[in-house]
């Protein structure tokens, strides 16, 4: 069992069987984070949430929405409609993860003002 949280605290969850990191560099997560998103996944069944009281939704598109912390603005989740599971950032978890770099996707929409390295093999979209 892992536990996360967003900066303040206002958003603490728990989650168990993550899989391991995917990093996202599409357009949509650059305007989030600034950079791309690391993101780990986890099935809904396996995520607990703990405390919400920060928690806010935002509909990133038609197909998904991204949860925030409307107190400190850390990034979370992103949840894609009719998904059964919700991908976590994975530097909002405490702590050690013991999680590895699996792969990139969306690379064509990556920054110019970095270079996509490791995770072995890149993936083509989000699974």
């Amino acid at each position: 069992m892992k536990t996360g949280s967003c900066l303040c605290g206002a958003v603490r969850y728990k989650a168990q069987n993550l899989r391991d990191v995917v990093a996202c560099h599409c357009g949509q997560c650059r305007k989030q984070t600034g950079t791309y998103m690391s993101a780990t996944g986890v099935l809904d069944t396996d995520l607990n949430i703990i405390e919400s009281r920060g928690l806010k939704w935002f509909r990133s598109s038609r197909t998904a929405q991204r949860g925030f912390c409307q107190e400190c603005g850390s990034v979370l989740f992103w949840k894609g409609d009719g998904k059964d599971y919700t991908a976590i950032s994975a530097g909002s978890l405490d702590g050690k993860t013991d999680l590895k770099l699996e792969g990139h996707i969306y690379c064509d929409d990556a920054g110019d003002y970095y270079e996509i390295a490791g995770g072995g093999y890149k993936l083509a979209q989000w699974n």
